[in-house]
């Protein structure tokens, strides 16, 4: 059951932060996501899926990079996020894009051995059960087709980490309760071993969240992550509280314009044995 209530939370969480997505996080995630598109290495003519999709950020290079003659199937959990891509693919002008809503740990609509390239750029750590996903992965992996995976890096190493027990101290989120998990040590590579993959070669990313000034930090923190949700249901004199204890975390990082706070990802490749 309490999985069944971090996928509800998940997919409604996310419907209410699409809006307000790509303002608070397409330039912060660009490093990790650039590296993930770096490693994925996709060709003309190949078929590649994007796992939690989001607004696109990954699905459109992967378009842009398997051209006409490919196909990039894009699924997210949240029915807004496959809209937003589906709608940006329409004006774009591309055709090889495919979306629908999908949980990651059940991609039945996929066939066994049937795609070239999986991506998933900072989704697993919101996924129930991420070993499951990564079953799946290798599941409609071609032989010798590989797989590429971005998350957050230790929780240490992350300055805006207090937004989840400031949150959860007001409301039981169950967003995610191991958020930092895969991107501690070498667990995400082990995860994708146990799952099959092998050649794994990780890269972990020191980076920094700009935002100028406490309005932009708080949209991106509240508005447009994963407590969106619960956000929406608070009060007035709740959002102050939670405003003020989640700048006061962030204070460290303060700069004369604005903040610049500490981030770090870890990107994983693996290949599907011939």
């Amino acid at each position: 059951m309490e999985a069944n209530l971090q996928r509800r939370i998940q997919r409604y969480g996310w419907d209410r932060a699409v809006g307000s997505y790509e303002d608070g996080w397409k330039a912060n995630l660009a490093p990790a996501q650039n590296r993930l598109l770096l490693m994925a290495e996709a060709w003309p003519n190949e078929h590649a899926v994007d796992l939690a999709c989001g607004t696109g950020l990954v699905t459109l290079p992967l378009a842009h990079a398997v051209g006409r003659s490919g196909r990039v199937i894009a699924t997210d959990i949240s029915e807004r996020m496959v809209d937003a891509v589906l709608a940006e693919a329409e004006d774009l002008d591309l055709p090889q894009i495919e979306a629908f809503r999908a949980d990651a740990e059940s991609l039945d609509v996929i066939p066994d051995a049937s795609v070239d390239l999986v991506t998933c750029a900072l989704g697993l750590m919101y996924v129930a059960d991420p070993l499951r996903a990564m079953q799946e992965v290798y599941r409609i992996l071609k032989p010798g087709g590989r797989a590429v995976f971005a998350v957050w890096g230790e929780r240490r190493n992350c300055g805006w980490a207090e937004i989840f027990p400031i949150v959860d101290a007001r409301v039981h989120s169950a967003v995610c309760p191991l958020f930092f998990r895969l991107g501690t040590g070498e667990t995400l590579a082990q995860e994708m071993e146990e799952a099959g993959l092998y050649g794994i070669e990780t890269a972990r990313i020191s980076s920094e969240l700009d935002y100028p000034d406490d309005k932009s930090a708080l949209v991106a923190a509240f508005a447009g992550g994963p407590v969106a949700l619960a956000y929406h249901r608070f009060d007035a004199e709740t959002r102050i509280a939670v405003h003020r204890e989640y700048l006061h975390s962030i204070a460290p990082f303060r700069r004369a314009k604005g903040y610049k706070i500490s981030g770090e990802f870890v990107v994983c490749r693996g290949f599907k044995p011939v």
